[in-house]
């Protein structure tokens, strides 16, 4: 058993005093960890298996990585085991109530399942939304990061920085990555200089985007502009266009399409780009935020989502709730890093409010938690449940998370 009702399979009574740090790489389970073997304190490593015979299966006898394992935990001790030099390793078998191990190999059956979801009921309000909390400043932190090794990939330049988050941000998604692999690779001081025309910011964006190829839509005047606009800039700037294969179209709707986005992001660029000092404003609330956001589209895209495509009428400008998802992925997570890297905690507060005031957005994510009893009030809530289940739920990392460690241990004390 676990705690102090733990022991060796000789009988030598085992306390865990600190179970140690769970290992991702290479070498034992747990480092670190603290045991009472009956009247003597051990400090090393844990290792655990299935069976016994694992250890030997894996080759750790002979692995000296495991010399300073000083537990062995197993399922089924079916063999003694020992260390490179041919230590006897102390060794305790784990016995469960039934009811712990039904538990556990439901979710251990298959990654990526929410495998929870009928057991959340047994959880208090105040257990979910303590976790909730935690995620929500878990997953900030995370986009935080991301912006962080931005910034040292652009020479501490944070406008750039700004220009290729927002355009991440636009993705929504499906094309978060090659919007921000476009903006990147576009030098903002080119765009910048070109910023009085739409035309030409559009063929540089597209063009970078590997979607303007002269040889395609040849009746289309507008393309055909764009292709000529984009070879005359690339060659004075020295530009490379990334694959267009690297763009996704499947599920897609008319209005997000890869060229209305970049077409937008060129109407962000459009006048000049100069949104970090807008979002720094202590000022700035999540309606001034959002009007940040009042960018326009030419009036070529009202009637296309994609080139020698004719459509009924398309808006030109993004719609209330596009904007609020900027406000939650781009808004949100610059401030945050901003005020992170200038130890500012007034900014990474008022960050943390955008989302905690936020409305909670609607998506595939939160609405498999709502059917299993998890509500969500603000747009904390549902990133929050977004690391829930992109982080923890799909890698299979459930007794890495809170709800799975509560839901065990009431299946322990059962």
């Amino acid at each position: 058993m676990l705690g102090d009702r733990l022991e060796t399979v000789d009988g030598h009574r085992v306390k865990v005093l600190y179970a140690g740090r769970l290992n991702r790489d290479s070498g034992p389970d747990f480092s670190g960890a603290r045991l009472r073997i009956d009247d003597e304190e051990w400090v090393g490593n844990v290792e655990i298996h299935v069976k016994a015979s694992d250890w030997h299966r894996h080759g750790h006898d002979n692995d000296r990585a495991y010399d300073n394992v000083i537990f062995h935990l197993v399922g089924v001790s079916d063999v003694d085991i020992t260390d490179s030099h041919g230590r006897l390793i102390p060794q305790g078998v784990a016995t469960f109530p039934e009811s712990f191990i039904s538990l556990y190999s439901r979710l251990a059956q298959k990654i990526g399942d929410y495998k929870c979801e009928g057991a959340l009921g047994q959880l208090t309000p105040l257990q979910v939304s303590d976790w909730l909390g935690t995620l929500s400043i878990e997953r900030m932190q995370a986009k935080a990061g991301r912006i962080k090794e931005s910034l040292e990939a652009m020479e501490q330049d944070w406008e750039r920085v700004c220009f290729s988050t927002l355009a991440r941000a636009l993705g929504f998604g499906l094309n978060s990555e090659p919007l921000e692999m476009t903006a990147r690779i576009t030098p903002l001081r080119v765009l910048q200089k070109h910023s009085d025309d739409i035309v030409q910011l559009e063929a540089l964006l597209l063009g970078q985007a590997g979607l303007l190829d002269s040889s395609l839509h040849m009746f289309d005047e507008r393309y055909q502009l764009l292709c000529r606009e984009y070879r005359f800039l690339a060659v004075k700037y020295g530009l490379r266009p990334a694959r267009r294969e690297m763009w996704k179209y499947s599920k897609t709707r008319p209005q997000n399409f890869p060229t209305r986005r970049l077409a937008m992001l060129a109407g962000a660029v459009r006048g000049g780009f100069s949104l970090l000092s807008k979002l720094c404003d202590p000022e700035l609330d999540s309606q001034r935020a959002i009007e940040l956001f009042d960018w326009e589209m030419d009036p070529y895209w009202e009637t296309h989502y994609d080139f020698d495509v004719m459509a009924a009428k398309l808006p030109l400008t993004l719609s209330p709730g596009n904007r609020r998802l900027l406000l939650i992925n781009f808004v949100a997570p610059m401030l945050y890093a901003y005020g992170a890297m200038h130890s500012d905690l007034e900014m990474t507060e008022r960050a943390m409010g955008f989302w905690d005031r936020g409305m909670a957005e609607n998506n595939r994510y939160t609405r498999r938690w709502l059917q299993s009893g998890i509500n969500c009030r603000c747009a904390s809530d549902s990133q929050a449940l977004i690391q829930l289940s992109k982080e923890y739920c799909e890698c299979g990392r459930c007794l890495e998370c809170r709800f799975g460690h509560l839901l065990l241990r009431k299946a322990v004390d059962a």
